[in-house]
């Protein structure tokens, strides 16, 4: 694995962005077990609180999007996050098919624990329309390694 340099209270952490496609949420209900219709069926969404979109009426499973920040905090951290990474985060709004979403986080404080250093992030993903889908705060333990 390789070396990382501990980060720095302030600094932004690598940004994830993907174009999100029904064919992707299609196969996160089938792996999910996630079939409700306002992911599924464009016409059932219409009728919903979130439908309306002028991109497709249903939206992306929130849990599909969250997964997103996970996996900038993979890059970011490696095996760390993996073994003690911890999100809080809140939802703020859908994402429909046909839009780009970016992960983004900063680092905003750190705590040295036992020759451990935790990390506290302030996390998010924003739509291509500057509108935030989630936000939040991850916790990580990054080893200080020789």
């Amino acid at each position: 694995m390789e070396h990382r340099t501990i980060m720095q209270e302030g600094d932004a952490l690598p940004t994830i962005e993907k174009t999100i496609i029904q064919p992707q949420i299609q196969q996160y209900a089938d792996a999910a077990g996630d079939h409700n219709p306002i992911h599924l069926d464009a016409e059932f969404a219409a009728g919903t609180d979130f439908g309306g979109s002028t991109l497709d009426g249903t939206i992306a499973h929130g849990m599909m999007i969250l997964a997103s920040i996970s996996e900038m905090l993979t890059v970011a951290f490696g095996e760390d996050w993996l073994s003690s990474g911890k999100l809080k985060v809140r939802f703020r709004g859908p994402v429909y098919p046909g839009e780009t979403i970016t992960a983004f986080g900063n680092v905003k404080k750190i705590s040295i624990l036992d020759g451990t250093s935790e990390l506290t992030c302030a996390v998010g993903v924003r739509k291509d329309n500057g509108e935030i889908s989630i936000s939040g705060d991850a916790v990580v333990c990054v080893r200080s390694d020789g």
